[in-house]
């Protein structure tokens, strides 16, 4: 609107009549050429075609204001102050006999963001006109100065409609309670105008919803006779930044013949809600957008991103697909959406049809790759994409974050004190992502060792989870006790990692005792209940289990999720001690309820492609090869002393199957026997699991090191257990 507001104010230059410099014919030819070209944004042609027209002119002083005029246009257009500037010293002569040329000038400073350069010339102008205020004024909004709009909104006697739009804008950035003032005082000057000036109403209409008086806003809108699609844009824009997003779903409804920027707000709107009511009018609107539309990738982006947040991935995913021309803003949506289902997978997919398009990669998707390749945990994968990055982007703090953090989850620690070594300056979470990555690798002390360095502005309470969790993998009960002991402001996240800390390392009681600190002043919480349960399993201490599952059901009857990963691994405890009868009874529970038990996943990714298995998985093409190879993984391991521990069992045997085949079927021993399977004298296997390493596979896996030296890394939901060729785990049991 503010562009042909300008042009408005700029379109006397090629009057003829009113100017006193009578031009050539073939100049006349040039400056309407011009004109058409800087009408349709072909700035660069419109130069392109000044050139020709010099090298044919040797004497440029000669050459009219109108040429100059359109001149700055195309510079202006391109943003291209080098040029620009030099017109300037060539009619720097002619600018106190000339109020266009003048305007144009202060125009070209402000949009190159010169705003100096242009209130010295404004300064210098004895008799000012409207149009050098409202270039000075559109200036001022796109350079977020508002402010100076309205003081120099003071200086002006007898302003026109045009400046009342620009102060209308001016007021519409500002958001204050003045700006209100100033623009309900303007609806009542201008108000015998509203009818016949579009731009003037529109205006009104988004002034005042941006300065949050939607009643007033509403009132005007529904004064209007000719309601025009700028309008309602302007009214949906205000229901959504003052959190009113239904109200744009009932105007909508409204509007015959949507166009494609009040389709775009009607889509944003959607998002903020994420209703499934939302969701279905997406799908249905989404049905009715004209091919017209098609071809525009904010309008496409914004519907993708109404998808993707109300929860249709699916969906999204499927229009996705379909579109001939895919942007990186698009891009950006759909791998958004998967890095909030943890669908790294599906991310790493969306990378590479970026790199076989030559879409450029900007740091915000690249952050999200980092934070894909966390995920899967993979060192040789993480490696060969983060070698694409370029060098632009290593420059990034949160780039830098990232991949500390990437590092750290990959088990590679000292790939993450490269990255935190080249940081002059961390901040709190660099500070946070290096203690967790040492902790999460079993180096406690290396962590409490930053910890200690760490400034005191740049602790908080993700500092203190990550060196409590650290000392909780290492075993380091004392040194936790400690630093919690010294943390003034305990949160509830704080107590419940103490409380794993301890539970990790048996200390019950005194686990007990912390949460009965806790409730002394605060509502019980699932997690620390959790935290200890899961540990009473480890120590199969079925009594301890039940008491504490009967204080959950007590304390949280109404937290269904907390009490079935309870339940559930209270049926395991029963399991390791071999009563299945109290594991049958549980679940029979459990079934009428719905509650499903989490599956149970591992993944291993072999030259680049990743390889996903369950418990027991049949899917692969050579599962013949995998289950040979586990078959004599399973003889290698009792020839060298293992004893399958059937407590780690926690259902029946099927009639058909042997403790070992249960034990030897588990995801990670099917993802190890693949990786052997592929590449036989493999020196090295990495695999990620997304719930915890039962104890067997972990004796199992520490003498499989052991027999094959092979260094096998295993991320699991907890921690990374790096199992060495001499047979020992870099947890130290501490699991």
């Amino acid at each position: 609107m503010l562009r042909k507001l300008l042009t408005y104010h700029l379109a006397n230059i090629n009057n003829f009549v009113k100017r006193s410099i009578i031009i050539e014919k073939n100049e006349r030819n040039l400056v309407t050429q011009m004109k058409s070209m800087n009408n349709n944004k072909q700035f660069k042609k419109a130069l392109q075609l000044f050139d020709e027209h010099n090298n044919n002119n040797t004497n440029t002083d000669q050459m009219s204001n109108l040429v100059f005029t359109q001149v700055l246009k195309s510079c202006t257009g391109l943003r291209d102050f080098q040029r620009g500037t030099k017109i300037h010293s060539i009619v720097s002569n002619r600018l106190n006999k000339d109020s266009y040329l003048l305007t144009s000038l202060i125009h070209f400073y402000m949009q190159c963001n010169q705003v100096r350069q242009a209130e010295e010339l404004f300064n210098m102008i004895k008799e000012k006109t409207l149009p050098m205020f409202g270039a000075l004024m559109k200036g001022y909004i796109t350079n977020h100065q508002a402010n100076k709009v309205i003081t120099l909104f003071d200086q002006i006697d007898h302003p026109d409609e045009t400046i009342y739009i620009l102060v209308l804008n001016a007021c519409a950035q500002l958001k204050t309670n003045q700006a209100l003032i100033l623009t309900k005082q303007i609806v009542n000057i201008v108000q015998d105008k509203l009818q016949s000036n579009s731009y003037l109403s529109t205006s009104l209409l988004d002034a005042l919803a941006k300065c949050g008086d939607m009643v007033e806003a509403e009132r005007l809108f529904h004064s209007l006779v000719n309601k025009i699609s700028p309008m309602h844009g302007a009214l949906m824009k205000g229901y959504i930044e003052n959190q009113m997003e239904n109200k744009v779903i009932e105007h909508f409804k409204h509007i015959e013949k949507p166009s494609e920027s009040v389709l775009t707000l009607f889509f944003n709107a959607c998002a903020q809600l994420k209703t499934d009511e939302a969701l279905n009018l997406i799908k249905k609107t989404s049905k009715t957008i004209s091919k017209s539309f098609s071809l525009n990738s904010r309008l496409l982006t914004s519907l993708l991103d109404a998808l993707v947040k109300c929860g249709d991935l699916n969906y999204a995913q499927n229009l996705f697909d379909q579109l001939p021309q895919k942007t990186l803003s698009m891009y950006k949506v759909m791998i958004n959406g998967y890095l909030k289902e943890n669908n790294s997978f599906k991310i790493l997919n969306l990378f590479s049809e970026m790199k076989l398009k030559h879409i450029e990669i900007d740091h915000i998707i690249w952050t999200s790759i980092i934070k894909a390749l966390a995920y899967i945990g993979d060192l040789e994968l993480s490696k060969s994409i983060v070698e694409q990055m370029p060098e632009s982007c290593l420059i990034d703090n949160q780039i830098h974050n990232a991949l500390i953090h990437m590092w750290g989850k990959s088990g590679c620690v000292d790939g993450a004190e490269k990255i935190f070594k080249k940081i002059s300056q961390p901040n709190t979470i660099g500070y946070a992502a290096m203690i967790n990555a040492y902790g999460l690798n079993g180096q406690g002390l290396k962590a409490i060792e930053l910890y200690e360095q760490v400034p005191d502005e740049f602790i908080n309470e993700a500092t203190y989870i990550c060196i409590l969790n650290a000392c909780s993998h290492a075993g380091l009960v004392n040194k936790a006790l400690l630093i919690f002991n010294k943390i003034e402001m305990k949160t509830e996240r704080i107590y419940t990692v103490m409380i794993d800390c301890l539970s990790r390392s048996f200390f019950f009681i005194e686990a007990q005792q912390l949460i009965n600190e806790y409730e002394s002043s605060h509502l019980p919480s699932a997690p620390m209940y959790l935290a200890l349960l899961s540990a009473a399993r480890n120590a199969k201490n079925h009594h301890l289990s039940q008491e504490i599952y009967n204080r959950m059901k007590k304390h949280f009857p109404q937290l269904s999720d907390s009490i079935t990963s309870a339940a559930i691994l209270l049926s395991n405890v029963y399991g390791s001690v071999g009563d299945m009868e109290k594991v049958s009874e549980i679940r029979t529970k459990l079934n009428p309820s719905g509650a499903k038990k989490k599956i149970g996943l591992s993944w291993t990714v072999i030259d680049g492609q990743v390889y996903e298995f369950r418990a027991h998985d049949q899917s692969h093409p050579q599962s013949k090869e995998i289950y040979d190879e586990i078959e004599k993984i399973s003889n290698e391991l009792v020839q060298h002393g293992h004893q399958y521990d059937s407590s780690w069992i926690t259902r029946p045997i099927n009639q058909d199957e042997t403790v070992s085949s249960v034990l030897c079927g588990h995801s990670e021993r099917l993802a190890i026997a693949w990786n052997f399977v592929a590449k036989p004298n493999t020196s090295r296997i990495q695999l990620g699991k997304n719930l915890r390493i039962c104890g067997d596979c972990h004796s199992a896996i520490k003498l499989i090191a052991n027999i094959r030296q092979c260094e096998i890394v295993v991320r699991d939901a907890n921690r990374i257990h790096h199992f060495f060729k001499n047979g020992q785990c870099s947890c130290n049991n501490f699991f």
